[in-house]
């Protein structure tokens, strides 16, 4: 099913990777101990901040990049019982490289 959601400006919509169920030593984890990923794929971008002479900044990602983004930051969404984030751009920390 296609995603209907298209974010303004420099934002960015991402599907989080999901939790790790167990731990390297094989520990499996109830879902209180599971921490979220920082880690995900980007489903949709906006257009680019609008700069002060009406033009739009080139947005760094792009759709499919697998991206690592700071924590505690962007507004968590569901639609379809998908779980998506929302973030601007500046968020990213980095684009991870096949």
């Amino acid at each position: 099913m296609k995603l209907r959601l298209r974010p303004l400006d420099d934002r960015i919509v991402i599907k989080q990777s999901e939790a790790e169920e167990k731990t390297t030593g094989g520990i499996i984890l109830p879902d209180s101990a599971k921490e979220k990923p920082q880690i995900g794929k980007v489903i949709a971008i906006g257009p680019g901040k609008l700069l002060d002479d009406g033009k739009r900044a080139k947005m760094s990602v792009k759709k499919n990049d697998k991206v690592i983004y700071a924590k505690y930051i962007g507004s968590e969404i569901e639609i379809d019982n998908e779980q998506y984030v929302i973030l601007r751009e500046s968020d990213v920390l980095g684009i991870v490289e096949k």
